[in-house]
Parts: structure tokens; sequence; C-alpha cells
């Protein structure tokens, strides 16, 4: 996918004449700001996603929307893993294919904060001032990977260890070549009896591996004594690919306590030491709930993705939450919110875990939200829907060969979806009434029959596209307020399955050259696939009217929209003074939001490189902060003591599917003294 593909290319912009000369003053009357109200209240972030139910909510209040316009950057540390100008395009032209993407939320133990690198180097940092601690380096295989990336560690204190002792409280971090690895908090050193020397090899019983194929790129998740994870498998190579195994280890020695595989139910596989491949993956974050011991995994869709007339069942439990007990791995239930996914439509989100109010009192809940910009609000315990859920039918004629295409697919009533289910030709946008045209004769020549229209060899517009909808950055849960705050982006995708001998007879033409953009194999299926996202011709534009990124709030009671607002501006994307002419009119994002209980909204995720404060019961931008990149990935937040400041933090890398430049910055922000 080309790093350009999501960018309006400046000097595009500059031969439109879309140049304005703009002049004009805003003049903010507002009544006085109501008195500083500082509870003293202090708050970590101890897991990933602030919790192991992944809520992103912060007891913290000392930063109020009375006061957050006065933030101002408190720290800023650099990492300096950077790799620029990779990615598709660059393999594309002969170069070096990789690229880094600083995706990662920081946890917090005691007075430090602990990060990974995208070299997956985990990095200690002292909490108040943003000093180094210690660094630890695994050293990691970097061969064939086009995308480094690393969203977060996970810590765990041995309740059996002596105060103080070495390795009493670890770290835990998966790398992108497969490795599971444990370290002293307070040194950073390997803890020995873990595994081997501190490591256990994720690649055991996963056989044959392509380079760059397999890999860790999400924080492993925590329950009891077991450290649990599951895996990065590439999407679109092969049919069959590496095993989606999820598995977990003994926190103190590393032995392997259960492995779940996503076979059908009663299938096994042909030998013990070896797992199923082609199977389902769960590539984003776990969650879990320790009181009722269960972790929650979210799921890919089967590979290759885009083709599954050879699955034979393997996609039983494909773009699914399934909940597993946490002693034995085994399937307590399972909700599928994609049936027979051929769009690659796998839930990126961690399922976050949160109190569903009735006027009978609350029952335990988990939501589901997935690339469709779907909301499937379940009951913890059974797996059952809290809010109706319906059946409808939906596009058929899939491509010769393609079996078990399902006629109907599920859509939660409550919330509606979040994202526009259709793209027509009369929706086409363009800058230009040339660009606009342009789009519509694509999508004119296309299917484009509504969500879930099937892939074809005439080209197929997939609405939403590849990205989402919503992705790995998940959502916010308020509870005080009865609101769930999650942002989502609308950038349609192009497809086509290409037959497999015009396929290769493109691959032969290259004579040993450097891979053609926007082409992925499907090795093993009857199709290769051409994908991209649905842009205009000249100026890059998205083919798809915006917002093209909002920020939405659901009441976590009703399901219905209590406000929704366009996220983030075409600073970087469009020149000077174009993109002040156009406005917060809703960017491409990736990352996600997190809330305080003195009710703000804090989020980065946008290509225009700034963090957002928003108030969370009406959507009200309050304040906004430009980054050294933008800020693909979830902030978080603390307070240590009642006398210290509470902190704001936020990784701003960039990511190369985005457009947007690689960067190293974690940066705090706080007020003033």
């Amino acid at each position: 996918m080309s790093t350009s593909h999501l960018r309006f290319w400046s000097t595009s912009f500059a031969h439109t004449g879309l140049f304005l000369l703009l002049s004009f003053v805003l003049v903010a009357c507002t009544d006085d700001a109501p008195p500083r109200t500082d509870s003293g209240r202090t708050g970590g972030w101890d897991a990933y996603g602030g919790d192991a139910g992944g809520q992103r909510h912060s007891p913290v209040d000392q930063i109020t929307p009375a006061n957050v316009d006065d933030l101002e950057v408190a720290w800023v540390y650099n990492h300096g893993d950077v790799i620029t100008g990779g990615g598709y395009e660059a393999a594309a032209h002969g170069g070096n294919p990789a690229s880094t993407t600083f995706q990662n939320t920081p946890i917090l133990l005691d007075d430090t904060l602990y990060i990974c690198s995208p070299f997956n180097k985990v990095i200690a940092l002292d909490a108040q001032t943003g000093e180094e601690k210690w660094k630890f380096d695994p050293e990691v295989d970097l061969a064939g990977a086009y995308l480094l990336n690393c969203r977060g560690v996970s810590a765990w204190t041995d309740s059996r260890a002596r105060e103080g002792a070495f390795c009493a409280t670890r770290i835990f971090t998966g790398t992108i070549d497969a490795r599971l690895i444990a370290l002293d908090a307070e040194t950073g050193k390997p803890c020995p009896d873990f595994g081997e020397s501190g490591a256990v090899d994720l690649t055991e019983g996963i056989g044959d591996i392509q380079s760059g194929e397999y890999g860790v790129t999400s924080p492993p998740v925590v329950l009891g004594d077991r450290v649990i994870t599951g895996s990065m498998v590439l999407d679109n190579r092969r049919a069959d690919a590496p095993s989606g195994v999820v598995r977990a280890y003994s926190a103190r020695s590393g032995r392997r306590l259960w492995a779940w595989n996503a076979l059908v139910p009663g299938a096994e596989t042909t030998k013990t030491d070896e797992f199923r491949r082609g199977t389902s993956n769960a590539w984003t974050a776990l969650s879990a709930d320790p009181e009722r011991n269960l972790v929650f995994v979210p799921t890919g869709n089967t590979s290759p993705d885009y083709f599954g007339g050879h699955r034979e069942g393997l996609d039983y439990y494909s773009s699914s939450v399934i909940a597993l007990d946490g002693d034995s791995g085994e399937v307590v239930w399972n909700y599928q919110t994609v049936h027979h996914d051929i769009w690659d439509y796998d839930i990126g989100a961690q399922p976050v875990l949160f109190d569903f109010p009735t006027k009978q009192g609350s029952v335990p809940g988990v939501i589901a939200a997935t690339k469709m910009g779907h909301l499937f609000f379940l009951d913890r315990l059974t797996g059952e829907p809290l809010l109706p859920v319906e059946e409808r039918r939906v596009p058929g004629r899939a491509v010769p060969g393609e079996v078990g295409l399902s006629p109907t697919q599920p859509f939660p009533i409550k919330p509606p979806p979040l994202h526009p289910g259709e793209l027509k030709p009369e929706d086409a946008f363009g800058f230009t009434p040339w660009e606009k045209a342009a789009c519509r004769k694509i999508i004119e020549e296309a299917r484009s029959e509504g969500i879930f229209t099937p892939p074809s060899t005439q080209g197929t517009i997939q609405y939403p596209g590849m990205i989402g909808g919503l992705n790995w950055g998940s959502l916010s849960v308020d509870s005080g307020r009865r609101l769930m705050i999650i942002n989502t982006q609308r950038i349609a995708t192009y497809t086509r399955m290409v037959p497999r001998a015009e396929y290769d007879a493109m691959v032969a033409d290259l004579a040993g050259e450097a891979p053609m953009f926007g082409f992925e194999p499907q090795e093993g299926t009857p199709y290769a696939l051409e994908r991209y996202p649905l842009l205009s011709p000249m100026l890059g534009a998205p083919c798809n009217p915006p917002p093209w990124g909002t920020l939405v709030a659901v009441d976590l009671a009703s399901g219905d929209i209590a406000w929704e607002v366009p996220l983030g501006n075409t600073r970087d994307l469009a020149p000077w003074p174009v993109w002040l002419f156009l406005g917060e009119m809703g960017v491409p994002n990736l990352g996600g939001p997190i809330t305080t209980a003195s009710g703000l909204t804090f989020i980065g995720a946008t290509t225009d490189a700034y963090l957002r404060a928003f108030e969370t019961a009406t959507g009200e931008l309050l304040w906004k902060s430009r980054l050294p990149s933008s800020a693909q990935a979830t902030p978080m937040t603390y307070r240590l003591s009642k006398e210290g400041k509470q902190f704001v933090v936020i990784a701003a890398g960039g990511h190369m599917l985005l457009g947007t430049e690689p960067g190293d910055s974690l940066v705090a922000y706080a007020l003033p003294d």
C-alpha cells in the first residue's frame, strides 16, 4: 500500500488554483469559566487499555474542561528507532520495504512508565520527568518486515516472591520475530527462570514461516499467574498461513499451560506438537475478567482474507469474540460478527468490558467493535446480545470457486452502524468537477451494492474499507456519564480478484524485479488480490464524501448516538491556506480515545499531528496541540500523588498506511506550575 495513497499532495493542490486569500477573525464570547476543582484524585494506567477490561478511562480530574486550554508540554522522550520512506511503495521501487510506526500506549507502575519501540526495545522512563531509567534491546530480526510496530507491554507481580526480589515484578513483551520476553521491572534484565534465558519461542509448533510473516505486535494479557498472547499473521500471503493459535504461559516459568486454535468444535490437530495452519488469528489486544477467570479473544478473518473457497469450516471462529476459560483455554461462548468473512472485516479493537445499565441493575457486558462500524453489546457471561441484532440479506454472486458465502449478516439495531453502508456513483466526491467525475466512473464500473458486496473479477467497491470503520484504537467507556466514545474513519477500498493465470503472467513480466504495488498473491487460491484505497487520480483525496473521520458518543444504556463530530483537519495533507479554509472536516485516523472523570476525551489518531481534548458530554472541541509527528496511537493519563500533576502522554510516530511521516516522540502534557 502506497505511503502516498492517503496524502493530498501539496503540489497537486497548487495546480488546482484552490489557494484562497482568507481573512477572518474568530471571537469566542463565553461566560466566566467555573472555578477550578481539584479533588486530589490519583490514578495510574497499569495495562495497555487502562485496565484488564480495556475501558481506557481514568479517575483523575485535575485537568478539567475549564483549565484544559492551559495544558503545555511537560517533557518529550525520543527513542530513536525510526525508519522512513518504507512500505509497499518503497519495495515497488526496489527500496527497503520496512517502515516504523510508534503506536505505543505506555503503562505505569509506581513512578515508572514502560514503553516499547518499533524495534521492540523496552524502555523504562521516570513518570515525572521522562528521563530514561533503562533500556532493553532484544535485537529483533527485521528481515521481511515492512511495518515495524509494538503497541505496548504488560506487567505482572509475583505474589509468592519476596518484595524487592529480582523479577518479582515482570514486564512482558512480544516481538515481531515471535518471542515472548520477561524482564525485571527494576533493571530491564531478562528473567532467567522464564523460558530459555528470559524468552519463549512462539514459533514452536507453527511450522514453515516466511520472512516477516509471523510475530507479535500487541501486548499480551495477564490473567492471574498466566500471560496469554495471540499473534500477527501477515494478510493475503497464502491459504496455508501460519496458525493463529492463542497460547497461555506460566508467568513464572514460561511453561505453556494451554493452546487454543480456531478449529471447528471437535476437530483435532494431526500432531500434538503442531498447530493446524490457516486458522483465524488474534493480532490485536485481548481482554481479561479476573473475577470470572475469562479471557476475551477478538479474531481476524481466516487466511488469505478475500477468498474462502478452501476453508472447509476453518472460519467457524473467524471475525468473532470468543470467551475462553482462563485455566483451560476452553471456549465458554463465542459470537461471530461476520459470517464467512471475505472482506478482511476482522475485529481489530480490543473487546471492552463494561457494566450494562438496566432498570433492574447492571449486567456485565462486553463491547465488540468491528471494522464495519458495527458495535455489538454482548452479555459477558453468555455472549448473547444485550441490545437487538438482526440478520439481514446482503449482496450475493461470489467469484467461481467461492463456497459458503452467507446470504445474511448480523446487523446491530442499537447502536446503529457508525459508518455509511453504501457508496453510489452519485455519492462520488471530488475537489474539482474532473476529480469527482473520475471517482464516479470508477464506482460505476465496479460492483458497489452496499456493505458485504463480494469481491469480484469485475472490481468491487468495499465500503467500509479495509482499515475501517473501527480498528485497533478501540474505544473508551465513561461509566459515570453512561457514554462510550469511539473514533471512526471512512475511506472506501477498491478490490479486484485477479485470476491466477493473469497474475502469474504479470509476475513473469517483472523478471525478478520488485513486487507490484497494490497486488497480493493469496497463494493456494484461484485468485490474487488487487487492493488499494479508493482515491481521486490527481489530488489523492478520498472518492467518498467527507467527513473522513468522526468522533462519536454512544449512550451505554440505550445504544443511541449522543453526538457525533468530524475529527481532524487536512493540515499536512493540503497546502496552506487550503487546509485552513477546509476546517475540521474529518480526516483519516488510526488510534483511539481516552476519557477522564473530569469530563474530558483526549485523542490523537488523525493525520494532522494534533492531540485534541473534547468535552465528553457534548463533543465540543476545547483544546488542541501540535505534535512532532502525527499520533497514530492511543494516549494515557495518570497522577502519582495528590500534590503532583496529572500528565497526559501520547506517542507521536506516524504511520505509513496513512501517508504520515514516521517519528519517535513520546510527549507528556501537564498544567503549568
